[in-house]
């Protein structure tokens, strides 16, 4: 029996700048292998962005910004 996805809650994942771009974002948390995964991504609709659907690729996120993929949700910080 698993537990549900997000049941450790949201991880922080330190960016150097923002804004930053949500398929970098993705990649760069480690939850796609190379940017044209995290892109696929993006725009089959599969990632969320503060609890609404994202489909663009090139959306700037900022510090403070929820992204859930695949059951996890990842917190952009300024670090």
């Amino acid at each position: 029996m698993s537990s549900s996805p997000d049941a450790a809650g949201p991880r922080a994942v330190i960016v150097h700048h923002v804004p930053i771009q949500l398929s970098q974002f993705i990649k760069f948390a480690g939850l796609a292998e190379s940017g044209g995964q995290a892109k696929q991504a993006v725009v089959d609709g599969g990632v969320q962005v503060n609890g609404t659907a994202e489909t663009r690729k090139g959306r700037q996120l900022l510090a403070g910004d929820r992204v859930t993929i695949a059951g996890q949700t990842l917190v952009v910080q300024l670090g």
